[in-house]
């Protein structure tokens, strides 16, 4: 049973389709981390030109929704409730495998630095239970 909906989800981040890029979020300590899913399908709007043959999610995309459960995970704590995070940096970022229609992606993102306003996580995408991107996301919060 997840713990947010997407519609909860839409509650705590301002992203909205087709750049929402979570279904539900299955985890959450607010502050410390959170666990999110999404099912890739062949109607995502990327596929059809990336790649027409043969349909790959995008990296960038995946990196995208690590940093979405990652703004949700700092998002829930109390005072940062109607803040946006922003991307400050992506570090160390590797791909491991590809994304493809009918994957469910499982999204995890640890807050493991916060000083004021800049904080940083660690993002791990999986698929089954195969790594897929790993990265360091900078971020900041702001109004």
């Amino acid at each position: 049973m997840s713990v947010l909906s997407a519609k909860e989800i839409m509650e705590i981040i301002p992203h909205r389709q087709p750049f929402m890029l979570l279904d539900t979020v299955e985890e959450l300590e607010p502050g410390v981390r959170a666990v999110a899913k999404k099912c890739v399908t062949y109607n995502e709007p990327f596929f059809a030109g990336h790649f027409p043959q043969e349909p790959v999610m995008p990296g960038v995309l995946i990196v995208e929704a690590l940093a979405q459960t990652g703004a949700v995970a700092i998002l829930t704590l109390p005072e940062n409730k109607g803040k946006i995070a922003y991307f400050g940096a992506i570090n160390s970022a590797k791909f491991k495998g590809k994304v493809v229609p009918g994957d469910v992606l499982r999204l995890e993102t640890e807050i493991i630095k916060c000083k004021g306003p800049i904080g940083v996580g660690s993002a791990k995408a999986y698929v089954d239970d195969k790594l897929v991107v790993q990265a360091e996301l900078t971020f900041a919060i702001g109004k």
